[in-house]
């Protein structure tokens, strides 16, 4: 029964991605932007929340600076983290 109901239901839980954003920067040249996507089916909020939370505590995350990390949910932030200066990069980017 559990499992029909499962079945029912999943189609409209929202799905979720974590959405990692690198800025390079190179003097003389405009400000450099890349986005990497990882998205996660419908209703796999405890997998997407566990892998945003790895990418966080990465020590490679960290070494990259600047650099955006979004949890978000039907096109929405819920969760977001920034490590440099991020605020100047996306206003010259």
């Amino acid at each position: 029964m559990k499992k029909l109901i499962r079945k029912v239901i999943n189609p409209f839980l929202p799905s979720y991605e974590v959405v990692c954003t690198n800025y390079q920067l190179i003097p003389g040249m405009p400000v450099n932007k890349n986005q990497s996507r990882h998205s996660f089916g419908k209703g796999a909020s405890q997998e997407a929340a566990a892998f945003y939370s790895k990418v966080i505590s990465s020590d490679l995350t960290k070494m990259m600076a600047p650099v955006e990390i979004e949890l978000t949910k039907r096109g929405k932030t819920i969760q977001q983290a920034k490590f440099g200066p991020v605020e100047n990069f996306k206003r010259a980017a």
